[in-house]
C-alpha cells in the first residue's frame, strides 16, 4: 500500500512538475552559477506565485549559501534552493495545531466564504463525508439562497455525503435560514454544522455586508461560534487568492484558508507565500476530484511530497512497508 506522502506526491505531481520543472530547466540549461542564473530563479519564483517579497528572500538566503560555501555546482544550486523554500515553509508552520478540534464544542460549527467557482461547495461535501465517517452526526446548511443551482449543488453533495440538509426557497434572507438550521442542530444535539454562503466577489460591498449580518446572526444563537471561518480559495489563481484573503479577512475574521485545485496548478508558489503574508494558516488542500480528495494540511508531508526526490520518497516508503 502507498504511503501518505507517496499518495499525496502523486496527487501533487502536475504542481511539483511545473514548479520544481522550471527551476530544474532553468539551472540546467544556464549550467553554470552566476548572478543572471540568480536572476532568472527570482524571476521563476515570482511567476509561481511565491510572492516579489518573499521571492527575494529566498535568493537572497542563496546568494548568501553560495557565497560562503562557494557553490559552483549547478546541482547543488538546486539542492540548496529546495532546502530554502521547505525550510521557510515549515518554519511558517512550526507550531503543528489541530486542524479541528471539536471537543465540548457542540454543534462545531464551521462557516464557509470564497466567490464563485472556487470549489466551496465541494470542499463541503467532501468534509462532511469525512465528519460522517469519523461517526459525528453532520448537518449542512444551505446558505447560498441567491442562486437555485447553488441550492442544488449543495443537496446533491449532501445526498452523496449521506448527511442532514437544511434549506430554503432561492431568493429567501439566508441569515434566517442560517438562524433557523443552527437553531435546529442545537435542538438535535448535532455535533458539526457545515455553512455554505453565496459565492460573493470581494469587491461587492453590499454581498460583504451580508456576509458580516450572518456572522453576526450565528454569534446571537452561540457566541463562541462560529468556530472556524474557513475562505475557500481556487489555488490556480495565485496571487489573487492572497487579495481575496485580504479583504475578506477585514468583513469576516479568517481562522484558516482551503486550497482548492492544487492538484493541477501551475501556481505552487502560493503554498509558499500565503502565510507568510498573512499570517492565515491553510488547514486544507483540495488535491483532486475524489470526495475523499480534501487533506488537512500537514507542512512536512507537504514538503516531502513537493521537494523530497522520487528515490527518497522510494526508500521511505520501502522501509515503512517493512
Amino acid at each position: 500500500m502507498l504511503s501518505f506522502v507517496k499518495n499525496l506526491r502523486e496527487k501533487l505531481a502536475k504542481t511539483k512538475s511545473s514548479f520544481i520543472g522550471k527551476i530544474a530547466e532553468t539551472i540546467r540549461l544556464r549550467g553554470k552559477v552566476d548572478e543572471e542564473l540568480m536572476d532568472e530563479l527570482e524571476e521563476i519564483l515570482i511567476r509561481s506565485d511565491v510572492g516579489v517579497q518573499m521571492s527575494m528572500e529566498i535568493i537572497d538566503k542563496l546568494r548568501d549559501e553560495i557565497r560562503v560555501n562557494k557553490i559552483s555546482d549547478v546541482s547543488v544550486v538546486q539542492e540548496r534552493l529546495q532546502k530554502i523554500m521547505s525550510d521557510l515553509l515549515i518554519h511558517d508552520y512550526e507550531e503543528k495545531t489541530t486542524v479541528f478540534d471539536l471537543d465540548d464544542k457542540k454543534p462545531y460549527i464551521i462557516l464557509f466564504i470564497g466567490v464563485n467557482g472556487v470549489g466551496k461547495t465541494t470542499t463541503i461535501g467532501k468534509l462532511a463525508n469525512r465528519f460522517r465517517k469519523e461517526g459525528k452526526s453532520v448537518m449542512i446548511i444551505a446558505g447560498d439562497t441567491f442562486r437555485a443551482a447553488a441550492i442544488e449543488q449543495v443537496e446533491i453533495w449532501a445526498q452523496r455525503a449521506d448527511v442532514t440538509l437544511i434549506k430554503s426557497q432561492s431568493g429567501s434572507d439566508p441569515s434566517a435560514i442560517i438562524f433557523d438550521g443552527i437553531n435546529s442542530a442545537i435542538i438535535k444535539k448535532v455535533d458539526v454544522v457545515l455553512i455554505d454562503t453565496a459565492g460573493r466577489q470581494h469587491t461587492k460591498f453590499n454581498l460583504m455586508n451580508e456576509l458580516e449580518k450572518i456572522y453576526r446572526t450565528i454569534k446571537k444563537l452561540l457566541p463562541e461560534a462560529p468556530h472556524e471561518v474557513l475562505l475557500v480559495v481556487d489555488a490556480t489563481t495565485g496571487q489573487n487568492a492572497i487579495t481575496q484573503a485580504s479583504t475578506f479577512n477585514k468583513i469576516v475574521p479568517l481562522t484558516g484558508l482551503v486550497l482548492a485545485k492544487l492538484d493541477g496548478t501551475a501556481k505552487g508558489g502560493i503554498v509558499l507565500s500565503i502565510k507568510h503574508e498573512l499570517s492565515i494558516p491553510v488547514k486544507l488542500i483540495g488535491v483532486g476530484e475524489s470526495i475523499d480528495d480534501l487533506r488537512d494540511f500537514d507542512v512536512r508531508e507537504f514538503v516531502d511530497a513537493m521537494f523530497t526526490a522520487d528515490s527518497e520518497v522510494s526508500e521511505n516508503t520501502e522501509e515503512e512497508e517493512n
